[in-house]
């Protein structure tokens, strides 16, 4: 019989609770959307951050040692241990209690860096950097190449030159340029004209090997370069993880770019929270007016079920039902919908589509079952039907 008149109900007022399902449907959709963001919003804005170039810099805590014009560098075995760790997808560094604590520290650009003071041309003095070219269009990918870029970490022939550089040296991709240093010498090929808007822009840049071997400094770098993802708590964390590694070495976040990604992140959840918070008002509110006009129109029937002696508490559970599957069936398709919206939204703002949340399917059933029985609310004035008056008004 419960059901029976659950199903009859349901029947008769489907004009007002197809609205109110819209509603709920609607609520629930933009809420999952948000919510799968939310989830999955860190490591794509982390990951996207990224393009701010390296957020951690591995650099010696010694004194400067060979020469002036060289500056302190590293080597051995910390440096191999730290370059090491390099494969298909990018560079993830192997301490053990970093990875157990799962606290980040997934890499996914790395470039050790030497750099000289070399001579070039007609005695210009030019600071030369040595690393890995092939790795700056992840490292950096603002830099802007005029030619070509170095694809070839070995390819000891060819560089990148400044276009401040270039300029003075009235040179242009496909131009020869010969650079000193004390008694050593390399003839290169300019690849490309490099515009970066910063220091680079008066810097030639070669594969590492060759500024080693035109440095004396076989195995030496100056600093690695580093773009490692995650918050930046973990970005720390890691930083510090990586320190107790390398020993003698110091290895420094840049706090500026931690500071600035840890604010954003923080602005970003807080526009999600409380989006999604509105949202789900407006869906009450919604299902609010719907069930306050069934309420009006369902006086006669309350009262007619009262006079034939109907108990308030189970004619009050059948409009509960009602509203639990509403809210129910409201949340499983809007949780369905999210999906699809987040993953268009992922793809629209981030290039690729945002991972679905299984707990947010769950999640998103249980707020629109509590927001149906919310909006159910003024359900509770037919308790003050009186039958004797209903009879009467509809006699």
């Amino acid at each position: 019989m419960f059901w029976r008149l659950l199903r009859q109900m349901i029947v008769q007022g489907r004009g007002r609770l197809g609205v109110a399902l819209v509603a709920l449907v609607s609520g629930a959709t933009v809420s999952a959307a948000l919510l799968n963001l939310e989830f999955d919003a860190e490591r794509k804005i982390t990951r996207e951050l990224r393009t701010l170039g390296p957020n951690v810099l591995v650099r010696t805590s010694a004194a400067p040692g060979a020469a002036d014009d060289t500056g302190a560098v590293f080597g051995g075995e910390a440096l191999d241990a730290l370059l090491a760790t390099e494969s298909e997808n990018g560079w993830r560094h192997k301490a053990a209690s970093t990875e157990a604590r799962g606290e980040g520290g997934e890499v996914s650009a790395l470039a050790p860096s030497l750099y000289v003071i070399v001579r070039a041309g007609s005695d210009t003095s030019l600071v030369l950097s040595g690393t890995w070219l092939d790795a700056y269009p992840r490292l950096a990918p603002w830099w802007r190449v005029e030619g070509a870029w170095v694809t070839d970490r070995n390819d000891a022939a060819v560089c990148l030159v400044g276009h401040q550089a270039a300029a003075r040296m009235v040179l242009r991709p496909g131009s020869r340029l010969e650079l000193r240093y004390a008694n050593r010498s390399a003839a290169l090929r300019v690849a490309g004209i490099v515009s970066t808007g910063g220091a680079e822009d008066d810097q030639v840049f070669v594969n590492l090997p060759v500024a080693q071997e035109l440095s004396g400094l076989p195995g030496k770098v100056s600093l690695v370069q580093m773009s490692v993802g995650g918050s930046p708590q973990q970005v720390e964390r890691f930083s510090a993880d990586l320190a107790g590694h390398l020993p003698g070495l110091e290895v420094r976040p840049l706090r500026q770019i931690a500071l600035a990604e840890g604010q954003l992140l923080a602005r970003v959840h807080a526009l999600l929270f409380w989006s999604v918070g509105l949202i789900l008002t407006l869906t009450s509110l919604c299902v609010l007016s719907t069930t306050a006009a069934l309420a009006i129109e369902r006086r006669a029937d309350v009262g007619l079920m009262k006079a034939l002696g109907g108990e308030m508490n189970r004619i009050v559970r059948l409009f509960l039902a009602e509203a639990g599957l509403l809210g129910a069936a409201g949340g499983i398709v809007g949780a369905l919908l999210g999906a699809l919206l987040s993953a268009w939204i992922g793809r629209r703002v981030f290039g690729t589509a945002a991972t679905l949340r299984p707990e947010v399917i769950p999640l998103i059933i249980a707020v629109m079952v509590a927001v149906a029985l919310l909006g159910a609310l003024p359900l509770r004035l037919l308790g003050h039907v009186r039958p004797a008056a209903v009879l009467r008004e509809s006699g």
